[in-house]
């Protein structure tokens, strides 16, 4: 049988999800890909939907209908446009292991997730569920924040730290980029812009360049003072990114930068999609 691109989007229905479906819907059509809308039951987020049956007598129920006219809105919408299939799950148990677990079973090539953005994240990306899905996650996954919506993104910019697997990430962000003309802008950003840090970098993009066959690249070497995040949150502004992409691997930018405690500072990366790369 043919394996076709699967995007996983977990939905609690709230207004954030729902933009997350959007995402995964249009990336749905340009990878030609199989769609799969997921509820993992959990009578707390019910209660707030449904306050009124107080004992979540009709909660499968419930969910089964909301998750019928998701997907035959998303069909409607993008079958003519390339979408594969759009398929609707349920599963019981915590939310954060049974989209982990199932996107495992079903051996999804991306996750596609709300955040409520700046809210969730204010002081320590550990606390919450989308925080939580990054740090755990196996396979790709994309952080739509609650107030953006879809738009064709013009610019990606991946937030580089000279990894080796560069080399495999660049050319998935190409991937993508193909699909809407984007520019990728390859971004590394030093404490200093010393002969070594410029010497290290021209080095790192002849490198790269081999694995990218793409006239839309651009490499840049920036430098900052006090904060890393902040140095890369002015570049997303001035450049106007449209995602950004990281890649989660030991010693990464990912973990310099999203772990630990978040500086209140960055709002502008949570109102950016952010993707982080996990497995190649």
């Amino acid at each position: 049988m043919e394996k076709h691109f699967t995007i996983l989007c977990p939905t609690d229905f709230s207004e954030c999800s729902l933009n997350a479906i959007e995402y995964a819907a249009r990336l749905g059509e340009k990878y030609q890909g199989r769609l799969i809308l997921f509820h993992v039951l959990n009578r707390d987020d019910y209660q707030k939907m449904s306050p009124e049956d107080t004992h979540g007598r009709y909660q499968v129920e419930f969910v089964q209908e909301k998750l019928n006219n998701l997907q035959d809105a998303v069909w409607k919408e993008s079958q003519s446009k390339g979408l594969h299939s759009c398929e609707i799950a349920i599963r019981e148990g915590e939310i954060v292991h049974g989209v982990l677990e199932f996107a495992q079973s079903i051996q999804a090539d991306l996750i596609v997730a709300g955040t409520e953005g700046v809210n969730e994240l204010r002081e320590n990306i550990i606390g919450s569920r989308a925080s939580r899905l990054v740090e755990n996650s196996d396979r790709d996954i994309l952080i739509v924040p609650r107030r953006v919506f879809f738009k064709t993104p013009r610019k990606l910019v991946f937030a580089s730290d000279y990894l080796e697997e560069d080399k495999l990430a660049i050319q998935k962000i190409v991937e993508m980029a193909r699909f809407y003309e984007a520019e990728v802008d390859f971004v590394h950003v030093s404490p200093s812009l010393k002969i070594m840090d410029k010497t290290l970098h021209e080095a790192m993009v002849d490198e790269l360049k081999p694995f990218v066959r793409y006239d839309k690249v651009n490499y840049v070497l920036k430098s900052y003072r006090d904060d890393l995040a902040l140095a890369l949150e002015n570049y997303l502004q001035v450049a106007k990114g449209d995602m950004l992409v990281t890649l989660s691997k030991k010693k990464s930018f990912f973990q310099k930068v999203f772990t630990k405690n978040l500086s209140k500072k960055m709002s502008y990366f949570l109102s950016k999609p952010l993707w982080v790369i996990k497995s190649f």
